[in-house]
């Protein structure tokens, strides 16, 4: 790199900026130019620190954690100034920095500073200067992220950028803008950023590529800008710039703030790409370009449709496995007589195979209903812009922009037959939450089910055993608890409550829109996540499993007084009745009862009381007599 390639750099860098160019020239002298290649790291969290950096191309990962999976706290890119805390002392890195390409850094060694400040004393002072007041910046960032009013780590560089409201300084190294960073100071509510439902942002990158194509086609945007648009939010649904989607998923603003947010990373990562600085929107604009034929009023709802049939697609998978574990868990059984309930009292024979493939049969059924849901969320309303009329769209934009989202998602997305109907009417997602809510309410039933079959193990029922995951006290020694069945309650239970947000959310909307849509999306896309997450966990940490108390469920039927229903049709009503009465009195188990009054031989009951005879349907295809055939019995 050249003298005066570096100086620009260092000129533009806000370590450096105050120097006159005599200074500039000394601090030249000292400067090293170092590369690094794709995912080697600069410096390492507690690693000693050994120079201040500035990042001349490429960029970096800034991540904190080790020996686990690491947090990442920002990227930043050219003009990032790294390490500058060695001017005021400090000894180790509190964070690691991980080139994501390869990159190029300007670099003031340890060393270097020590000559600096033994030979220019005050050229040091200024840079110590400097370093204190950007640390001070950061310690006021990390207390606002903490109060949520900040998205990302600021690497002493800004731009300004203004809106209607007036100017702001965004950090140079992020891709949004200064509307994403109002929202994100206005809406410190949830904690949850709306990169923490990747569909969601897939399905935005997917929009506003499919916009920038149709606009391209209709003439509305030249070639150029198009590209760099479209290209922009192809990188965006592929999910590389997720950390830049910092908004609060619940905003006031009918989801403004989630479309503004995408304008303004497409917009400056298309700048980057035309080999612009972000910012400079003169060339490409996060509204005029990025936003062209469009209105959040129909972006969101598209978005959260898009982002619903993926989520869809993915829950769907994971209840597949769960209903495969279930229906491996039924073949297992099937030959496991055990006694069914009603009303939680003994009722008549069946197999634990039996109840097992009801569980089964249970979710396939739920799938199919998930299925028909998910074919009411092909229609969208793309081309209605504010209110449905299409102002500022091009006549022909709605079915084209329709075409090449169909091309880009693989869904079969029709254009709603009337736009202004489709803008303000959020029946379809109260459709999905419902089929949600069956889902969550059938599987919390099943959870419930294994938790009473486990239950014990001395003193419950104790039919199956759940695997063990974890220890079940704190003070009780031995105990295990069915966890895995709990969790999955839970998730049911959150899944209701979501449901009547959905439900609320959707009849508070007033006139030609609904501006609630942000909580119906949360709620949805948690429901979604929990249940796909819920069904995994289930199948793989418990149904897969789940073991069969063989001897103590037989011994449990033959004790049990239900089983005299299977011999009624043989020694009648009546005589059941007494035996069932005196079973129950004495305790004496019904087999040796009915032995005991001759109303059957030995043979004739093993026969009735197998187990293929008592769980199938089959009255009458046994070769034995009912009691008015038989004399002298009963």
């Amino acid at each position: 790199m050249s003298d005066e390639n570096t100086r620009e750099m260092l000129r533009g860098t806000r370590l450096f900026e105050k120097l006159d160019d005599a200074a500039l020239q000394i601090v030249i002298g000292l400067v090293e130019v170092v590369e690094y290649q794709a995912r080697q790291y600069l410096f390492h969290e507690r690693g000693p620190r050994e120079a201040v950096m500035i990042i001349a191309s490429g960029q970096v990962a800034i991540t904190h954690g080790i020996g686990q999976q690491p947090l990442t706290l920002a990227i930043v890119g050219p003009g990032a100034m790294l390490g500058e805390r060695l001017l005021l002392g400090g000894d180790t890195h509190v964070a690691s920095a991980q080139a994501r390409m390869p990159v190029q850094v300007l670099q003031l060694s340890k060393a270097a500073l020590e000559r600096l400040a033994a030979e220019h004393l005050p050229i040091y002072h200024q840079l110590v200067l400097v370093a204190a007041e950007t640390l001070s910046e950061r310690l006021d960032y990390s207390r606002k992220r903490l109060e949520g009013r900040q998205p990302t780590l600021p690497s002493g560089r800004y731009r300004v950028e203004h809106d209607l409201l007036g100017e702001r300084p965004v950090p140079d190294e992020a891709y949004y803008g200064i509307q994403t960073l109002r929202a994100v100071e206005n809406f410190p509510i949830s904690d949850t950023p709306i990169s923490r439902y990747p569909f969601l942002i897939r399905a935005l990158g997917y929009i506003k590529q499919a916009a920038a194509l149709a606009n391209f086609d209709l003439g509305l945007l030249d070639r150029d800008i198009a590209d760099a648009i479209s290209a922009a939010a192809q990188e965006v649904h592929e999910g590389r710039w997720d950390d830049q989607f910092v908004v609060d998923a619940i905003q006031g603003g009918a989801g403004t703030s989630t479309n503004m947010n995408a304008n303004e990373v497409i917009a400056n990562r298309a700048l980057e790409m035309l080999g612009h600085p972000r910012g400079e929107y003169d060339i490409v604009h996060p509204l005029n370009h990025v936003n062209l034929s469009q209105s959040t009023n129909d972006v969101y709802p598209t978005a959260i449709k898009i982002a619903l049939h993926l989520a869809i697609d993915q829950l769907l998978e994971a209840m597949r496995e769960l209903r495969d574990a279930f229906a491996a868990k039924a073949d297992e059984f099937a030959d496991v007589v055990k006694m069914g309930r009603t009303q939680l009292q003994d009722a008549v024979p069946m197999t634990l195979g039996q109840e097992f493939s009801t569980y089964a049969v249970m979710l396939d059924e739920d799938m199919q209903r998930l299925r028909e849901a998910a074919l009411l969320i092909i229609e969208i309303n793309m081309g209605a812009t504010a209110i449905g009329t299409g102002l500022n769209a091009h006549p022909d934009y709605a079915p084209l922009v329709c075409q090449h989202l169909r091309a880009l998602t693989g869904i079969d997305l029709i254009t709603a037959p009337n736009l202004v109907e489709a803008t303000q009417d959020t029946g379809v997602f109260v459709q999905v939450s419902g089929v949600l809510k069956r889902i969550a309410t059938k599987l919390s039933k099943t959870a419930s089910d294994l938790r009473l079959l486990s239950s014990g193990p001395r003193a419950g029922l104790h039919e199956i055993n759940l695997p063990a995951v974890q220890p079940g006290s704190s003070i009780m020694p031995g105990k295990v608890n069915p966890v895995i069945p709990e969790v999955v309650n839970q998730v049911a239970f959150e899944v209701i409550g979501n449901d009547i947000t959905v439900t609320m959310a959707a009849q508070a909307g007033q006139l030609q829109l609904n501006v609630m849509e942000p909580i119906i999306a949360y709620a949805l896309f948690n429901s979604l996540t929990h249940l796909r997450n819920a069904c995994h966990t289930f199948a793989v940490r418990c149904v897969r499993g789940i073991t069969a108390n063989r001897e103590h469920l037989r011994r449990m039927v033959e004790n049990s007084i239900g089983i005299v229903t299977a011999l009624n049709p043989y020694i009648g009503y009546e005589n059941s009745t007494a035996i069932a009465k005196e079973a129950l009195e004495t305790g004496r188990g019904v087999y040796e009862l009915v032995l005991e009054r001759g109303l059957l031989t030995q043979d004739e009951l093993d026969e009735i009381l197998k187990p293929e005879n008592m769980t199938r349907p089959g009255f009458g295809t046994l070769d034995i007599p009912p009691l008015d055939e038989r004399s002298g019995l009963g």
